[in-house]
């Protein structure tokens, strides 16, 4: 056989042979391709995930600022997943809270700091509270702000520590279509407040101990009502030695006799006695001119009412809500009570 015909034989066979490498190439790979498709065919689809719809009310308790709550505290009154389930359901259909005519509902929170039992061991837990005031109008526009660390006592507006009754909207009324509606005509009110905490750092020590001792404030609607206190706390220097501390009572206690009684627990030098009788009184006067103030200013601010508004306040009433046992949360039920603070006294009925 000639040259170039065993080259083009040579060429036909090379050619036949690398064909049947392709078709054996394409029809593995379209065999590893379907096994690949039933691999993948044969793992069962996830199942999908479902997120539980927030309950109407669920954030209206965090809505009602902790008044007088340290600011460093604030955190401890979040730690654990507090259940106010109970303060929804007033709202509902049958609830303490649910169709109040021309009523309103102002609402505002607070801490107790109690010791209480908390997996096996005694702890001291910040316990919130939502007070329940059913009005026709806001209650009040101030705030009250005293302590025992605090001489005296002042009662200012609520913007003053930018506070304010604010329109609570619910989760089904926060779509842009009925939001505005919901603002209009809100049927719900908390006690915000609108200082933020990343500004504390630059505010002086005064004005940041005022927000810890503010005290949602009631003008009393009866004069029986008015705290007026017949004590004054007595800080008096005597140098070298240390100052007399104590707290004197024009109600029973006599100026001299007391006197003599802090001598004799040699709280007091002999010689300091007459300059301490004088300090005694005076605060006396100090505390019985306040007392007549409050009184005068109680009087002017309820001359000023209307008929209506008068009855309305005659008519209030509040509610204190605590949180619902559940087996997250402390056992707080040995330490619930009806007291709320000065100025409101006590809550007609405890949920």
């Amino acid at each position: 056989m000639a040259r170039g015909a065993k080259r083009k034989a040579s060429q036909r066979e090379e050619s036949k042979e690398n064909s049947t490498k392709a078709d054996n190439h394409k029809e593995q790979s379209s065999k590893a391709a379907t096994r690949s498709k039933r691999v993948k065919a044969s793992h069962p689809q996830s199942e999908p995930e479902y997120f539980e719809e927030p309950r109407q009310l669920e954030d209206l308790w965090k809505a009602a600022f902790p008044v007088g709550t340290e600011w460093d505290h604030l955190d401890k009154v979040y730690q654990f997943k507090w259940d106010f389930s109970n303060l929804e359901k007033a709202f509902e259909e049958g609830g303490k809270l649910h169709d109040l005519g021309n009523n309103k509902v102002y609402l505002f929170g607070g801490t107790e700091p109690q010791q209480v039992p908390y997996k096996g061991d005694l702890k001291i837990i910040y316990i919130p509270i939502v007070v329940a005031v059913v009005s026709p109008c806001p209650p009040s526009d101030k705030i009250g702000i005293k302590s025992v660390q605090r001489e005296t006592e002042e009662i200012v507006p609520m913007k003053q520590m930018k506070m304010d009754w604010i329109p609570y909207i619910p989760y089904d009324k926060r779509d842009s279509q009925v939001v505005e509606y919901s603002r209009n005509s809100p049927q719900i009110f908390v006690l915000g407040c609108t200082q933020r905490r990343a500004s504390l750092k630059h505010m002086k020590i005064d004005r940041l101990k005022k927000f810890d001792y503010c005290l949602p404030y009631l003008m009393p609607i009866k004069e029986e009502e008015l705290e007026l206190s017949t004590e004054v706390d007595i800080l008096f220097p005597q140098e070298p030695n240390p100052p007399v501390y104590c707290v004197f009572d024009w109600q029973f206690d006599e100026v001299e006799e007391f006197t003599d009684e802090r001598i004799k627990e040699e709280e007091l030098s002999a010689d300091q006695k007459d300059a301490f009788m004088e300090f005694v009184k005076e605060k006396v006067r100090q505390q019985k001119k306040e007392n007549r103030e409050k009184k005068e200013a109680r009087k002017q601010e309820f001359e000023k009412m209307s008929t209506e508004t008068k009855a309305a306040f005659e008519n209030l009433r509040y509610y204190k809500f605590y949180p619902v046992q559940t087996p997250d949360t402390p056992d707080i039920s040995g330490v619930k009570a009806a007291y709320i603070n000065r100025y409101y006294n006590k809550a007609h009925e405890v949920l």
